[in-house]
């Protein structure tokens, strides 16, 4: 009779239980290809990430200059005309024609390049997005009827960036850039000049067209208004209000443009420098008044001379420029 039979053990166990298949001996090989393959395709993603733009290699000294004379970092709670002709700035700024020279009513491209005082290229890492943009132009004629504000695109080069405008007069243009680094979060500025049309036009050229005080003005059936509270004098900090209304009546279709409700730009006559502006209503989810648009804005003038404030707004998705032209008396 056999061991099952009589309920005892057989030689492969127990009766009633299966036996145990025998262990799998594990792949030595094929393992150890596995692992180099993991192995491998980790050092592979390691050197793509190593060489993936991580940041700004610029820090704040980078944004230092020793000249007595110069730019400090702008403060935005307390916006003042910044002389940016005048003074050492720690970047400077080349403007090159990318193709024919610029001529008026004809659209030119330009390259600009950044560099900091010890030569180092600014690319887009280096800033931060200050105004729904991290480069911003501030393009003027000689004459100051012209205005235009655009934000060039990152170049193919480090520290080279592209943008294009279309200037309406001849003369030699100036360009003011405004801009953030991220080694500092404050504001920072630099300039260059692009002449337009013939050649050869003398630095006098530029100063011949009078303008009379203009604190209110209509364009397109719009009314804008810039009223000062109080006379405008050197170095005294001055309080503006700046209105829109719709000359026949109804709403003002205002909307945010580089997220703020409007931009004051203002600058001397002799295009020394510039203030960049914003209201002091800076909550977008607060609209304002919709048949009567106001908004508070703060500046402080170093000078007595002739100045110019250029207001951008955009009305119902369309952005327009309004200049206001005053005094500023010692």
């Amino acid at each position: 009779m056999s061991a099952f039979a009589e309920g005892k053990a057989g030689p492969l166990g127990p009766p009633g239980v299966k036996p145990a298949r025998p262990a799998v001996v594990p792949n030595l090989p094929a393992q150890r290809r596995q692992f180099l393959g993991i192995t491998v395709g980790a050092l592979a993603v390691f050197a793509v990430m190593r060489f993936l733009p991580t940041g700004t290699n610029l820090n704040h000294m980078d944004f230092r200059v020793t000249a007595r004379n110069a730019i400090d970092f702008c403060d935005p709670l307390n916006p003042q005309f910044i002389p940016v002709v005048t003074v050492a700035s720690p970047v400077t700024m080349t403007i090159t024609s990318i193709a024919t020279p610029p001529a008026p009513g004809v659209e030119a491209r330009f390259t600009v390049t950044l560099k900091t005082a010890s030569g180092k290229p600014i690319a887009p890492e280096d800033l931060l997005i200050a105004h729904t943009r991290k480069l911003h132009l501030l393009i003027v004629d000689p004459w100051m009827d012209d205005y235009q504000h655009v934000h060039p695109a990152p170049g193919r080069r480090r520290g080279e960036w592209t943008f294009g405008f279309t200037p309406r007069r001849e003369g030699r243009y100036r360009v003011f850039a405004d801009f953030t680094p991220v080694a500092t979060g404050r504001g920072l500025y630099a300039f260059a000049d692009v002449p337009v049309g013939r050649a050869g036009l003398p630095e006098g050229f530029t100063m011949v067209m009078q303008h009379d005080d203009t604190w209110s003005t209509e364009r397109d059936g719009f009314r804008f208004a810039l009223t000062p509270a109080a006379p405008m004098r050197a170095s005294r900090p001055a309080d503006l209000k700046f209105a829109i209304s719709r000359a026949g009546g109804g709403g003002v279709p205002l909307e945010p443009v580089m997220g703020a409700f409007a931009h004051l730009v203002a600058f001397d006559e002799a295009r020394s420098g510039f203030a960049h502006l914003h209201p002091m209503e800076e909550d977008l989810t607060v609209r304002p008044d919709a048949a009567h648009p106001t908004l508070n804005f703060k500046i402080t003038i170093p000078r007595a001379g002739r100045y110019v404030i250029w207001a951008q707004v955009k009305l119902a998705g369309r952005e327009v420029f309004v200049p206001f032209w005053f005094e500023v008396a010692e």
